[in-house]
């Protein structure tokens, strides 16, 4: 039914002819194998070239130099410090530990772990980072996700009501894991390991794990004492409804009445900008307020939750407390790994998105080193694990930051209130930490960006949705489960399922587009014009095998209908195609193959 009319052979026939007394080019020698895998491997972890510099220069000391400077962001950006910057880092970094103190504690006792160590996390690590880190804008410390979730890991095997000091020792142990495999993805220039984590499965995880968060801190706005440690909606529900006898007022209406105060100045700051100062007060104005409410009303005998006593001094040194003994290893690795990873991923994409509006790049690959180390002497020195949280850095970026001097600034204050002022927080009520929490967790439920996806591209808004459920229903793990398998599912398909367009003409021009897109083009009488928009592997091609033969099927049908001349030609614009062979067969329809052109019209 495809055959060709003997006159149209000779017609394509003389047009090869014609073709090959053009001037011809030779086919260039295959090159040596392990050229060519050098070359394919330094295009894979060495895209950047980043060595260019010091393979360029003739010098020794000047190639150590360079050296230096490139492990040690701080070398190349401290020659050029001046007063002025000073004076916007010290300000900066004010403002961001005014923010860390309160949210260090809160998150602390998210993680179940004593609050002081929350306050060491913002110490050792951000120093680490202001002399590794690339990131002009990014302010170490804890999230409330890896908070939760070193939580939820940890709990299932070591309590830490029943057992304290060896759930404290791993956690510091899974900072250790979480550091050194940050720091060997680093190394190994293995950053596009952790983009496999769509941005769509992001959103939905961080929504979900924000939605558990906020629940979970009902436990300290009703003032319960018992509390599940599941961290599905279900089972929280269950938990605070079952215990409805136990539920406190007082507590109750001081943690609402100090939730409706931080969104209050959090939306004022959103409508002014320059306001920002405001919500990044807030939680330490909360934390004062609070604690003089308690201790002049004696609220802690009517039933108001206090922090208690907190360790004055800085970090303790830790090494010798990591546990690397059997059977708890295995829980620190895991927890360790999954928790540095979702760091990982936040901490990039944070400092990405804020180097983007200052216009300056920044190094994946030395990120993850910078987090890697911070972490690996965060471990060592009572620290759990820290990365870039969004809130922290926004207010660091609103606030005017030059570099990373604002996060030595805020350790240093941070070393001060360790050193001097940890007995303040005494009476600091629990209910205004889960308000704390509370009011951060909103701000990650974006669900803007998923009716963005959902009007971009259904099956983005699908993985979003599933990970967003895969945390509200299951645990975190099987959300991020869901987010990572989803992920390269969508991958897969990309490779697996490329998408076949038929093009037709726009009229009264001699463009060619997709005729779904464009229904006032018009296809050519027994011409075939497909568009495959991606690379052909062997994954692939019997799909696309099939699919080109359904089109020439449901060509040939409507020919037939229509009485018109049977198919004559299939031209496959292959623009996307990389490879350098290819293998087409038919015995009846000839095929016109258009790899380099963007238009058939320019054949």
């Amino acid at each position: 039914s495809h055959s060709i009319s003997s006159s149209k052979q000779r017609k394509y026939k003389n047009m090869s002819k014609r073709a090959l007394q053009y001037p011809q080019v030779e086919t260039p020698p295959p090159q040596p194998f392990l050229k060519s895998l050098k070359n394919t491997l330094n295009e894979i972890l060495f895209a950047d070239d980043p060595f260019r510099k010091i393979r360029n220069e003739s010098k020794t000391s000047k190639k150590i130099e360079l050296g230096l400077r490139h492990v040690f962001p701080i070398l190349e950006w401290a020659r050029g410090y001046n007063l002025d910057y000073l004076k916007s880092d010290v300000i900066s970094g004010i403002t961001i530990a005014s923010l860390a103190i309160p949210q260090g504690i809160s998150y602390a006792q998210l993680a179940n772990l004593p609050p002081i160590l929350g306050l060491y996390s913002s110490f050792v690590p951000p120093m680490v980072y202001a002399i590794m880190g690339s990131s002009k804008d990014l302010a170490v410390g804890t999230v409330a996700v890896a908070s939760l979730l070193t939580a939820a890991m940890l709990g299932k095997e070591v309590s830490a009501v029943e057992n304290p000091k060896l759930y404290v020792h791993l956690a510091f142990t899974a900072t250790f894991f979480a550091g050194l495999m940050q720091t060997c993805l680093g190394l190994l220039r293995l950053g596009f390991l952790v983009e496999i984590l769509s941005h769509a499965a992001i959103i939905g995880f961080m929504a979900g794990a924000a939605t558990v968060v906020c629940l979970q801190q009902l436990k300290g706005l009703l003032g319960l004492s018992h509390f599940t440690h599941s961290t599905d909606v279900v089972s929280v529900l269950r938990s605070i409804f079952s215990q409805s006898h136990m539920w406190r007022w007082e507590s109750g209406i001081l943690g609402c009445c100090f939730l409706f105060f931080l969104l209050t100045t959090k939306y004022i700051s959103k409508k002014r900008p320059k306001l920002f100062w405001i919500s990044a007060m807030a939680p330490l104005v909360s934390v004062i307020f609070g604690s003089l409410f308690v201790y002049f009303l004696h609220a802690q005998f009517h039933g108001i939750q206090i922090i208690g006593e907190l360790k004055k001094g800085i970090n303790p040194p830790s090494i010798t407390h990591l546990v690397f003994t059997s059977p708890y290893v295995t829980l620190a690795l895991k927890t360790g790994i999954i928790t540095g990873v979702l760091a990982l991923a936040e901490g990039i994409a944070v400092g990405r998105s804020f180097a983007m509006y200052k216009n300056y790049n920044i190094d994946g690959n030395k990120e993850m080193i910078a987090f890697g180390m911070m972490n690996i002497f965060g471990s060592f020195s009572s620290c759990y694990l820290t990365t870039g949280p969004f809130s922290r850095s926004a207010v660091n970026y609103n606030a005017g930051c030059k570099t990373a001097v604002s996060n030595v600034v805020m350790a240093v204050a941070v070393a001060v209130t360790l050193l001097f002022l940890t007995p303040l927080f005494f009476y600091t009520p629990l209910v205004v930490l889960s308000s704390i929490i509370i009011a951060a967790m909103l701000g990650l439920v974006d669900y803007e960006a998923a009716m963005h996806l959902w009007r971009l591209d259904k099956f983005d808004f699908f993985v979003c949705l599933s990970a967003f459920f895969g945390v509200v229903f299951g645990t975190i793990e099987i959300g991020l489960i869901l987010s990572v398998g989803i992920s390269v599912l969508r991958l897969l398909l990309f490779v697996g399922r490329p998408k076949i367009y038929l093009m037709g003409k726009i009229q009264n021009t001699e463009i060619y587009r997709n005729i779904e897109q464009y229904p006032q083009a018009t296809t050519l009488s027994g011409i075939i014009i497909l568009h495959i928009d991606g690379p052909i592997y062997f994954a692939n091609s019997s799909y696309l095998r099939d699919r080109i033969g359904r089109w020439i099927d449901e060509e040939e049908e409507k020919l037939r209908k229509s009485e018109e001349n049977s198919l004559q030609y299939i031209i496959l614009d292959l623009s996307g195609f990389n490879s350098k062979k290819l293998w087409l067969s038919s015995s009846n329809v000839s095929f016109l193959l258009v790899i380099s052109y963007d238009d058939p019209s320019e054949v």
